[in-house]
């Protein structure tokens, strides 16, 4: 059997026949694709604007900056994610805080946050924004995490880096922008769709979205309706905002639209091989996720049960050897060395640590083949019973 990735891009002829299209045009970069790029995603998710750029995390520090968080502020974040959730605010000059996540979810725990408010408002030390992340694809409680947001006065962001094609509980979009202050988005290749590299902001404020538009070309316009003072001509621009060239280009705003087309069945895909697993796992000393037809199934993430006669490391590493390119997300933010500096210990969030120590990410992509997850579920059978 050939190694089976974790994840991995889907490409067509017609994703290719895209980029060629770019290619033999007039614009590699800042052209029409770009927009047209935009207007396909907000409106499938269903939001007022949107803002293309360079990756993922550019679109958490230029929503950060858009909403003029800096020095003295506070963000906090789910520790059970990637390293950019919670770097963004240090970009900023921002200090960062953790809230622990439900075990039965991945996701932010919303009693927990509702008890660290309490708690914070106490000593008036309220965050100035919660991101929010949406772990393996999965919708976090919006309409609490909202209505705690008014409650508190704080804004809202959605890590949404897993979650595009996901809906919330009640069955709308994820990004449609009714329950936060932007949500962002990932195009990396092993996201819902691909285009390399690649990011997106999705806001219902249009003064977040012209903030964002301006800082992600070095904070320079040449609106003049934005400007300080006169125009000296129609060549004429005005840097006003510290800002950085986080553009996307024309070449992957173009794949990124083609991909759009199959987003739909790209999420389906996902989810038909998450109901797979879980009916033929479902005997194994295994905790498996919730199957939720809402999910974007980024991931499919497994754990170790305590009962079981293998350790999370010895079947990683067996399956690794097997040819199946299992992965493990994630390690909690604050315990690495560079946020171990700043402060944090282990026991900070005790049930992202318990999650991290008996997690596994079997592979889930759309170009899976039923071949490959039945040698997949046979391996685990192998070496669980």
């Amino acid at each position: 059997m050939k190694y089976i990735p974790y994840s991995r891009q889907d490409i067509n002829e017609d994703d290719i026949k895209s980029v060629v299209e770019i290619l033999r045009s007039d614009f590699l970069t800042t052209g029409p694709a770009i927009k047209q790029f935009e207007e396909s995603v907000k409106d499938f998710c269903g939001a007022a604007n949107a803002v293309a750029v360079a990756n993922g995390t550019a679109a958490l520090h230029v929503s950060l900056m858009a909403m003029g968080i800096e020095k003295s502020c506070l963000v906090w974040t789910s520790p059970l994610s990637f390293v950019a959730s919670a770097n963004c605010a240090l970009y900023v000059g921002a200090d960062v805080d953790f809230v622990d996540i439900d075990i039965k979810t991945g996701n932010i725990d919303v009693n927990k946050l509702e008890e660290k408010l309490k708690e914070a408002e106490k000593h008036g030390k309220i965050p100035d924004v919660v991101i929010v992340v949406h772990f393996s694809g999965k919708a976090c409680d919006m309409q609490r995490v909202s209505e705690l947001a008014a409650e508190y006065d704080f804004k809202v962001i959605e890590d949404a880096a897993h979650a595009l094609g996901g809906r919330y509980e009640n069955g709308e979009h994820i990004g449609c922008g009714k329950y936060s202050d932007a949500t962002t988005l990932s195009f990396h290749p092993v996201k819902s769709i691909a285009t390399g590299e690649g990011g997106m902001i999705l806001t219902d404020d249009e003064k977040l979205a012209k903030k964002a538009n301006m800082l992600i070309t070095h904070g320079v316009t040449r609106d003049k309706s934005l400007m300080k003072g006169q125009s000296d001509g129609d060549w004429y621009y005005q840097q006003l905002h510290l800002g950085y060239n986080y553009r996307i280009t024309d070449i992957q705003s173009a794949l990124g639209i083609s991909q759009m087309n199959r987003l739909d069945d790209f999420i389906h895909r996902r989810y038909r091989i998450a109901a797979v697993y879980n009916d033929q796992l479902s005997t194994l000393p295994l905790i498996l996720p919730i199957l939720d037809s809402k999910s974007a199934w980024h991931l499919y993430v497994v754990r170790i049960s305590d009962d079981s006669d293998i350790s999370r490391k010895e079947l990683f590493d067996k399956l690794r050897k097997a040819g199946i390119g299992v992965n493990v997300h994630y390690i909690p933010i604050y315990q690495q060395p560079y946020y171990r500096k700043l402060g944090f210990k282990s026991g900070y969030c005790p049930m992202a640590e318990k999650f991290y120590q008996s997690c596994v990410s079997l592979p889930v992509f759309p170009k899976m083949t039923d071949t490959e997850q039945e040698y997949i579920v046979d391996k685990l059978k192998d070496f669980l019973y």
